[in-house]
């Protein structure tokens, strides 16, 4: 662990003048020089690797947004750091990069850490406030190394302590079990970010859905062993957690059922796939597009802006319209009435013109015109159509279609008839 490791951390400095007078030397210019050459060095190297693997991603744990603000950048300066100070202590004595180095090792501490809580975790809340509180933890415990004060303030935990049951735990028993607990967990969330980026990588249409559930079960995967590992190094007795997971399984048994029926429900969903993320599904009288699949519910987004949160429970018990599952293509229909003595092939003709008139009609299947029915008023005629992104909107080019059709029949004078009644009177 690394609050154990004493044989690599610098000497203590008891006297400070003496380490003062170890910065005035000329040689600490030299240590100087050297160390801003692995930092150029470092950069370099960092660019050509990006370079030579074609590493574009702002998000990249590695690499960063820029060069200097990935994990490698760090790594790459600790290590030649480390190479400048065995090269130069057989020429002078060094003082500054064994200042250095504790200082570079926690900022690669840092940044692992913050990196992948940013990639595990894109847009929570609570990533902020850790990743402050890992920066602060991180930068006393280098302090304390430095200083020569870590090894005083161990003995010290060590000093406090109490018995629980047959095991007796000191502070820094529990410390050094937090520490390797967060390190274990940092490592799965990171080996899990990678494999959820490589899994979701070109993933659009039917396959995001399938994508994305194969990610989150490797995820709960990971994070279930990586927390029996953090477990197992601070010293918990897993035989102990059996009956945590009887009483887990009762919970779930007797007051969770519709909690584990929604998450049982989004595992089937996904697998599945008669739902996918893009479909325009109607669910309840809410019509809109699948955002998101979770595992414990699905959003909706209606045309309006709207977004509907649906349990997933409820996807899988009720009848739920799909309207893009076999494919986009979405029917649409508009009705008119014109007087008997219109011509019919001519109001047929320029109803199909006032259709195919439309860009985002289809001609494939293309629109048809039907005289459906002889009503009480006039000739009643039905115009349908095929279109193939019902996310765009439907309202707005029906609107459109039936202006279009207005227009056409006025301008032939073809008559529009109002309901008429005849009365007859004795």
């Amino acid at each position: 662990m690394l609050l154990a490791q004493k044989s690599s951390a610098p000497e203590p400095i008891d006297d400070f003048e003496g380490w003062l007078n170890a910065f005035t030397q000329t040689s600490v210019l030299i240590e100087f020089a050297a160390l801003v050459v692995c930092a150029l060095l470092a950069w370099a190297l960092v660019r050509g690797l990006r370079r030579a693997l074609g590493q574009d991603d702002i998000r990249s744990i590695w690499f960063g947004r820029r060069n200097v603000d990935g994990v490698l950048f760090p790594l790459m300066l600790l290590c030649l750091a480390f190479v400048a100070r065995d090269v130069l202590s057989k020429f002078v004595s060094v003082a500054l990069l064994k200042v250095a180095i504790p200082v570079l090792v926690s900022l690669l501490v840092i940044r692992v850490g913050v990196k992948v809580l940013q990639a595990a975790f894109p847009q929570s809340k609570w990533v902020r406030p850790l990743e402050q509180t890992i920066s602060w933890l991180v930068w006393l415990i280098m302090v304390l190394w430095v200083s020569g004060l870590l090894p005083v303030v161990l003995l010290e935990l060590e000093q406090i302590g109490w018995k629980v049951g047959n095991s007796h735990l000191t502070l820094r028993n529990m410390l050094e079990g937090a520490v390797t607990a967060g390190a274990v967990l940092i490592f799965t969330l990171w080996l899990s970010a990678g494999i959820e980026a490589r899994v979701l990588r070109d993933a659009t249409g039917s396959e995001l859905s399938l994508r994305k559930a194969i990610s989150n079960a490797a995820r709960a995967a990971l994070m279930f062993v990586g927390l029996i590992i953090a477990l197992s190094a601070v010293g918990i007795d897993l035989t102990a957690l059996s009956v945590l997971g009887g009483a887990v399984g009762v919970g779930i048994g007797l007051g969770l059922q519709k909690l584990a029926a929604n998450y049982v429900s989004g595992f089937v969903i996904l697998t599945e796939r008669s739902m996918r993320i893009g479909d325009n599904v109607r669910v309840d009288g809410f019509e809109g597009l699948i955002t998101q699949i979770n595992a414990r519910y699905t959003v909706i987004r209606s045309l309006t802006g709207r977004e509907s949160i649906v349990p997933n429970e409820m996807l899988i018990i009720n009848r739920v319209e799909n309207l893009s599952l076999a494919d986009s293509l979405v029917y649409q229909s508009t009705m008119v009435s014109v007087g008997y003595d219109s011509d019919v092939a001519q109001v047929q003709a320029l109803l199909l013109e006032a259709a195919l008139n439309q860009p985002r009609v289809l001609r494939d299947p293309g629109p048809i015109v039907q005289l459906s029915n002889f009503g009480a008023d006039g000739l009643e005629f039905t115009v349908g159509y095929w279109i193939n992104d019902p996310e765009v909107g439907q309202g707005g080019l029906k609107s459109d279609i039936n202006l279009a059709i207005l227009a056409a029949l006025r301008t032939n004078h073809i008559e529009i008839p109002f309901p008429q009644r005849v009365v007859h009177q004795r």
